[in-house]
């Protein structure tokens, strides 16, 4: 069955058990994906998939079932299980499907890439080959890899709202492992596609990050002035994304419970959320729910405007749905997360930055993060890897030292910024980005 055959099957089905508000939300995903180890490929996988989920409001509960199997018997059936199942909800959320919004922005989506299996995998050999030649260090267990990814969408439901989306990605890594002077230290590049010059240029920035940690001092304990780099920033803002989940908070399981309007962060500080960022590859005009989606300041010049609500975390607490209701999959439930997340650049480049700091720290790596982060209290330790900074410059690398603080405090510590935001690879609905941030007197447990 095609997926009109599919739709025509469940509506007609839906209209037989006399349901009035259903929907029907299809997902279809397939990727090819490559690595490399000791000059061979290493891996290769390849998966197509799709299915269907059915929701139905039964005695005023939601009701929902999935399948990957397109038969008329079991679209028949799904709305049977969609039926039985709504009698076993016990949850208290407002069941709603949603009617549909005057307005949809249309992403301006970059081409959908559509390289080969065989693309993809002469061109990880290629990153492998360009990162042997970077050093007579380069060790047997580099690795390189490249991936393509292409998802389609579309949701209709019993008010009439009929929304698609088809988005793709293809993206490229390399892993540089240096043996030096009896040491093995990594190092690691991604880039989105598969050619240009940040591609080109993965193997050397991943050869000389994993040279740089070679002879890597220890530093003894104190209070120092730290650069968290953004790559660094925007996974703290990863672990501790769910404390802007309207969900969460309702829950009391976050601290920004109830603070909307108030003062959370610096004055610098504005964090944005946009499912429509430009250029990006994987942008959406609708949620899971249906729900329009738009751009969003979060927080603005240090205060929190508002939290991320899906349309039954916003009625608990008479809101709007901010559009945040998404899916990670047809079988998923609604869950609320961000699209493009990220805490706006500043005004001063890199190096600006350093000299305004002086003597510190520049952090480089967080190791273990998700373990030592507690979204509940803001609470994290987390080992840690960077370089000495002194008279506003990069020094010699430093390891093995543990920072600790709380994400909230960090929030309003953050003395300034740097003018470039640094975003994760994307690969789903779901981007973090951050720049450079400077906090005077964060805790380091050293030597």
């Amino acid at each position: 069955m095609n997926f009109d055959a599919v739709k025509n099957t469940l509506i007609e089905e839906a209209k037989k058990a006399g349901l009035k508000e259903y929907e029907v939300y299809f997902m279809e995903s397939e990727g090819i994906s490559t690595e490399t180890l000791k000059g061979e490929i290493s891996s290769f996988s390849s998966e197509v998939s799709g299915g269907v989920c059915f929701r139905c409001i039964v005695d005023e509960k939601m009701g929902r079932a999935a399948t990957e199997l397109f038969t008329e018997e079991e679209m028949k059936a799904l709305v049977a299980r969609a039926i039985n199942n709504a009698k076993f909800i016990e949850k208290d959320d407002k069941a709603v499907i949603y009617a549909g919004a005057e307005h949809y922005e249309t992403p301006k989506l970059p081409p959908i890439p559509e390289d080969s299996a065989a693309t993809l995998k002469t061109r990880s050999l290629e990153l492998l080959d360009d990162t042997i030649k970077q050093s007579e260090y380069i060790a047997e267990s580099s690795q390189t890899g490249a991936t393509r990814a292409r998802v389609r969408m579309e949701l209709m439901n019993s008010h009439g709202l009929h929304l698609s989306n088809e988005v793709g990605a293809s993206l490229s890594f390399v892993q540089a492992v240096v043996e030096k002077d009896g040491e093995s230290q990594y190092g690691i590049a991604m880039a989105k596609g598969l050619d240009g010059t940040e591609v080109a240029d993965m193997p050397r920035k991943a050869t000389e990050e994993a040279l740089s940690k070679i002879g890597a001092e220890e530093i003894p304990s104190g209070k120092y002035d730290v650069i968290i780099d953004g790559e660094r920033m925007r996974s703290l803002l990863s672990a501790f994304c769910s404390v802007f989940s309207g969900r969460q908070a309702n829950l009391g399981l976050s601290l920004l419970r109830g603070k909307e309007g108030e003062q959370i962060a610096a004055p610098c500080v504005t964090l944005v959320d946009d499912p429509l960022y430009e250029g990006s590859p994987m942008q959406t005009g609708f949620d899971g729910e249906g729900v329009a989606t738009y751009t969003k300041k979060v927080i603005e010049n240090g205060v929190l405007n508002t939290l991320l609500y899906d349309i039954a975390s916003a009625h608990k607490v008479d809101r709007e749905s901010t559009g945040n209701g998404q899916r990670g999959g047809y079988t998923s439930d609604v869950g609320i997360a961000p699209y493009h997340f990220y805490i706006k650049g500043g005004e001063l480049s890199e190096d600006e930055l350093l000299s305004r700091m002086g003597d510190g720290l520049y952090i480089t790596e967080l190791k273990g993060l998700h373990a030592g982060a507690n979204a509940v209290t803001g609470d994290f330790s987390i080992e840690s890897f960077g370089f000495r900074v002194r008279d506003g410059k990069k020094c010699e690398a430093v390891r093995s030292f543990t920072i600790a603080g709380n994400f909230f405090e960090l929030l309003k510590n953050i003395e300034a910024l740097s003018d470039e935001v640094k975003f994760s690879i994307a690969t789903s609905f779901t981007v973090f980005g951050s720049p450079d941030v400077l906090v005077r007197g964060m805790s380091v447990a050293g030597t």
